[in-house]
């Protein structure tokens, strides 16, 4: 293996959800390998500066308005980044949101929300940009799930959340064995606690932080450039011979 495994010079990746968090780490990261990143976030002036920041390091960067929960905008958006930034290459399905209630007292507006974006988007990206990478016989897609797609975190209440990330574990690898003979890989990353504006609510309840560190034998919270660099490894030759992996990414947490 060389520093070339691990290159994505000349390539196109598409990195949705990429204007904050985990999303941003990765498409800086990608950048740095050489990729030309397209920010694919419904947040325009936060994606924009991490555009900005992408170039300000060098790299190359754009950004477009995307709803990853309308497929027909996520089929015009596939069509816009191929006309005006060539084939894909990478796609990393990273935009999600979590809602935190009890089973008993959640709204079904809530329940469909988080399934429509953490599931049914990851699934209407996947599709589209899947039907140009099959096409072409080449491709690599990195699926941002959560140890909650494995285990039900404690003490926070999210049902949806934990329904939706067990969903795209398995959709991950379905996919990867329908597209493997077609050149298509498809992988995931599932982080445990991370550093972002997501684990907010969480990190600010003493009650909730301190059962996370706990149960987190690296006694720490991860930072969103170590989900990056596996995200790059997956996207990257380095991995060629893995597809239907879930890459797990928790200090421990699920070791316990």
């Amino acid at each position: 293996m060389s520093d070339a495994d691990f290159r994505l010079d000349g390539r196109r990746a598409v990195v949705t959800g990429a204007a904050r968090g985990i999303g941003r780490a990765i498409a800086e990261r990608l950048a740095v390998a050489g990729a030309h990143v397209v920010v694919a976030d419904r947040e325009e002036a936060e994606g924009n500066m991490a555009v900005a920041s992408i170039e300000a390091a060098g790299g190359k960067g754009a950004f477009i308005s995307l709803d990853v929960t309308d497929p027909g905008a996520v089929a015009r958006a596939v069509d816009t980044i191929y006309d005006e930034y060539g084939p894909v290459d990478v796609l990393v399905n990273n935009a999600g949101i979590v809602r935190n209630a009890p089973a008993l007292e959640m709204s079904l507006d809530d329940w469909k929300t988080v399934i429509d974006i953490d599931l049914g988007g990851i699934f209407h990206c996947a599709q589209a940009f899947g039907r140009r990478m099959v096409a072409a016989g080449r491709g690599s897609m990195v699926n941002i799930s959560s140890i909650c797609g494995e285990v039900t975190v404690y003490p926070q209440p999210q049902v949806s959340y934990n329904a939706a990330k067990a969903g795209v574990n398995l959709l991950t690898k379905s996919l990867a064995v329908e597209w493997a003979k077609s050149g298509v890989r498809v992988n995931a990353v599932a982080p445990g606690y991370v550093g972002t504006e997501l684990t907010l609510r969480g990190r600010s309840n003493p009650e909730w932080f301190g059962t996370w560190m706990q149960m987190t034998p690296m006694g720490r919270l991860g930072e969103p450039r170590e989900i990056a660099n596996a995200v790059l490894f997956l996207a990257a030759d380095a991995s060629s011979y893995i597809t239907g992996t879930v890459l797990t990414i928790d200090g421990g947490y699920t070791a316990l």
